[in-house]
Order: C-alpha cells, then structure tokens, then sequence
C-alpha cells in the first residue's frame, strides 16, 4: 500500500443547514416507531455532535440508531425510570432504550439532587451507545452546574504495554458554566485517537501519527490498514491513559453492575438484536454549595483570562477547552453540518423510504 504524505481535498460533501437536519433526524425516529422522548434525546445528542465539530458522533450515527433500534437492540419505546436512591446517589435503569435518553434523564435527576444536596451523582445500567458525552456534562453546565459523564464501550484500545484489546475508548466529559461566556468544556476518549480516525486515514491513504495504533501484535504502526487496536492517550506514558480508561470503567460498569468492555457485543454486529447492556455515569455540581457563586464565577474568569493570554508557540494559538468547538459552532450556524457521502446517501434511502424531504437539494 503506498501511503501519501498529505490528504487530499475534501470532496463529496454536502452542507445542510442545522434545523433542516434536526428536523429529519426526529421525522426518520418518527417514522420507525421511535417515541418522542427517544427521538428528541438521540437528535439533541447527535446534533450536539455536529454542531461542535465532533463528526464522529454527530448524525452520520443516524443509520446506526435505526439499524440498532429495527434489529430489536435498541428498545425504541423503553421505560426509563430511577430503581434505586440513597442521598445524594441514584440508579437509573434505561430499559435497553438509546443511551441519550438515559444520559440525559440520569444528569437531569443528578442537577435535582446536586440543587438539595451540593451534589448528585447517577449510575445508568441497561443502555446503550448514547453519542458525545460532553452533551450530558453540557446539560448540566447549561444549568449552571458543573457536569461530568463517562462510559465505557466495547474493547478496542490496548493497555499501556499491552498487546490485546482490553478497555473501550471510554470518554470522559467535564463542563463548568462561565458567566457570560461559552462553558469550559472537556471532552475527550481515553485512547490517542478515535477509531474513525483510522478509518478517515485508510480512505486517504495516508499515514498514522507514531504510536496511536497498534497491529495485531500490539505493535506499534502508522500503517491503518494495518490497525487491530488503538493505543491509549499518553505516547510512552500511556500508563496515564490506560488509568483514565480504567476509571471511565469503573465508574461506568462497575458502579451500574454492568458488562466490562471486554464482555460487551461489537457496536456494528453482527449481532444487532441482542441489548448490549452498557453502563455510564454522570455527576453534576453546584458551585454555590462550596464556595460563594460570585467567588467561583470570579475564579474562573480569571482563570481563563490568564490562559487565553499566556504566551504561545511561534505560529500556534492557546485555546481552553471547548473553544474550538464554540468556533466551529458558530462557523456551522452560518454554514451547516458537514454531510459526507455515506451519510448523504443514507439520508437519501431515508427519506425516498419513509417519504420524508432531505434535509439537502442534492
């Protein structure tokens, strides 16, 4: 395989405006017998994606969600509901429903409890994949909470030194509201790069960053073709990474009595009938309960004052957390998502099948 040094210009891409894209997004929920709550919850996570930049976990999921939820994986009218409480802490079961709705649901009940006690922290057992984390942490952040979500997935990153797939790529998700500004928003996967990285990388052509991925072996490699697993974050400190992985898997499984990544079914089959029975957990903060609201909301101005206008790298730029995605938002609000053409041509059979307008011309 002859690998190029640079990608080529993009190409085959559509871009359709955002409320034009919501709104199919809920009618093709609609229309496979979705109910409304699981339509609204898996749209606000996908577009949540899309706004942001996070493509990975944007729309192009939508064909995933409808072949998960008409293979009988995904329970598309499920009875979410809070089993278990003690204070602060609550259980949520999901009814093998769409991960969104439980994540919400969960960091919903986790803002009620934080606003009696300070703080609220909520398990989720029986769900499924629930998109970009930073929408839950988000949620709660638009609250005027501080919120954190993670969960775990199927096994597909080596341990530091490892030569097998062992954790998931187990996201971890943090947000704190900023008076008159965007939230601080982490939101990261635990292993050095996304698997669609590969896959972007694969149709291009082109080579890896040194030490993201492995083979088969666990060695390293920047051929993609050549990828069985993906390195955790951290280079030749990947021990940094792997503990992060192993505390969005703890907090994820663990807590929820739910499978570990490497006892959960592949996310794309073959199976798509059988529930995954995935676990995920959220918390949520209220800075008024540790410190005085106009004294938290003064520490983070300053905070981000003095990192935006510390000095940067000849040719580079210092960002805090989430200001690109509030960059790329604001981009997109004027242009659009970004379709690619495997997306555009399943919206296409979407909407030709359940007679719906795309939310395109092409």
């Amino acid at each position: 395989m002859k690998l190029a040094a640079h990608p080529p210009a993009e190409d085959g891409v559509i871009h359709a405006p955002l409320e034009a894209v919501d709104r199919f997004c809920r009618q093709v929920f609609e229309a496979i017998g979705a109910d409304a709550v699981t339509a609204d919850a898996a749209t606000r996570a996908m577009m949540h994606g899309s706004r942001l930049g996070v493509d990975s976990h944007g729309v192009r999921l939508l064909n995933h969600y409808v072949t998960v939820m008409e293979g009988g994986r995904v329970n598309k009218r499920p009875d979410v509901r809070i089993v278990q409480s003690f204070g602060a802490v609550a259980s949520l079961d999901a009814d093998h429903g769409h991960g969104a709705l439980a994540a919400y649901r969960a960091m919903e009940h986790a803002v009620e409890l934080a606003g009696k006690f300070g703080i609220g922290a909520v398990s989720i057992r029986n769900s499924s994949h629930f998109g970009p984390a930073g929408a839950f942490a988000m949620d709660a952040a638009m609250k005027g909470h501080a919120g954190l979500a993670f969960c775990n997935s199927d096994s597909f990153v080596r341990l530091h030194d490892g030569a097998m797939r062992f954790h998931g790529t187990n996201p971890i998700a943090f947000a704190v509201p900023v008076t008159g500004d965007n939230p601080w928003l982490l939101d990261m996967a635990t292993s050095a790069i996304p698997y669609n990285r590969v896959q972007l990388y694969r149709s291009l052509g082109r080579e890896l960053p040194q030490g993201v991925a492995s083979d088969v072996d666990g060695n390293d490699t920047r051929d993609p073709a050549l990828v069985e697993m993906l390195a955790p974050v951290g280079g030749e400190f990947g021990f940094k990474g792997a503990g992060l992985g192993g505390l969005a898997e703890i907090l994820s499984a663990v807590f929820s009595g739910m499978r570990l990544s490497f006892d959960i079914l592949p996310m794309n089959g073959p199976d798509i009938s059988t529930p995954r029975e995935l676990g995920a957990f959220v918390m949520a903060l209220k800075p008024g309960a540790f410190v005085g609201e106009e004294v938290f909301q003064a520490g983070m101005k300053r905070y981000l004052d003095m990192l935006r206008a510390s000095p940067a790298r000849e040719g580079l730029k210092v960002m805090a957390p989430g200001d690109r995605e509030w960059a790329v938002a604001a981009e997109r609000e004027r242009t659009g998502v970004p379709l690619d053409p495997a997306t555009c041509e399943a919206f296409r059979n979407f909407a030709s099948r359940f007679d719906v307008v795309p939310p395109f011309a092409a």
